[in-house]
């Protein structure tokens, strides 16, 4: 009995001060996203653990190389440095000082529970990430020289998948207080485009290959997505309670 009215307490914590969208259509529209990107991750690494998806890997890999030279990303040398730049945003010290000073934020203001949902929500993607690496154990790119520091095995794209769930959570958020609709979808699409930018910079760098990439976005919008709809049903349970 404690244990449950504990858990209740909790429940409640964690979404007071979080706004959500409507209580009708975002459920569907969450639940759409979870089961498109599960199944995309699925695919993607079943194809990976065959060995069936190497050759398309290896063209859309080499098309960021110049053609006879693939040790040579395509582009000036200022794109090589933009690319280390942007895909720095994808990185756990970037990710975890956003995190930091947006959660910081929440606590000042004494939203708390969208503090937690925040931590809890990036801090379990990260934790996901690492598991499934150690789990596939697939190696880094070997075609060219790697133009970025790795220490860690190569799929899913840990970059794509932590930034994915990073930028979407920290979207709805943000969107949650937002009632302009161009301004929710501009919140939306900045969070996708960073995703978009910081995977590909992973493959033009040569430390990921595009199914790593492909593979960390679907599963980073999955997981995004189903940690905001345990929120949206925990706090639609609290308005029923506290309704009745």
């Amino acid at each position: 009995m404690a244990v449950e009215k504990s858990a209740s307490s909790l429940a409640e914590w964690l979404v007071r001060g979080v706004k959500n969208g409507s209580a009708h259509r975002l459920p569907v529209l969450l639940m759409g996203v979870v089961t498109l990107g599960l199944f995309g991750f699925i695919s993607i690494a079943d194809e990976m653990a065959e060995g069936e998806i190497r050759n398309i890997d290896e063209t859309l890999f080499l098309l960021l190389r110049v053609p006879g030279e693939p040790s040579t990303p395509l582009g000036p040398d200022w794109l090589q440095e933009t690319a280390l730049e942007v895909t720095a945003i994808g990185g756990f010290p970037l990710i975890i000082l956003t995190l930091a000073a947006v959660t910081g934020f929440f606590i000042v203001t004494r939203r708390y529970g969208a503090a937690l949902y925040a931590v809890l929500s990036v801090g379990s993607g990260a934790l996901l990430s690492q598991t499934l690496k150690q789990y596939y154990a697939r190696p880094r790119p070997d075609l060219v020289d790697h133009l970025d520091s790795v220490h860690t095995l190569s799929f899913p794209s840990g970059h794509a998948l932590v930034t994915t769930v990073a930028y979407l959570t920290l979207a709805a958020l943000v969107i949650g207080f937002l009632g302009d609709r161009r301004a929710r979808a501009y919140v939306l699409v900045v969070a996708v485009l960073v995703a978009v930018l910081v995977g590909v910079s992973r493959v033009y760098l040569g430390v990921h290959w595009p199914s790593d990439v492909a593979a960390g976005w679907a599963l980073g919008a999955a997981w995004a997505s189903f940690s905001w709809l345990i929120v949206h049903f925990l706090k639609r349970h609290r308005n029923l309670k506290l309704g009745s």
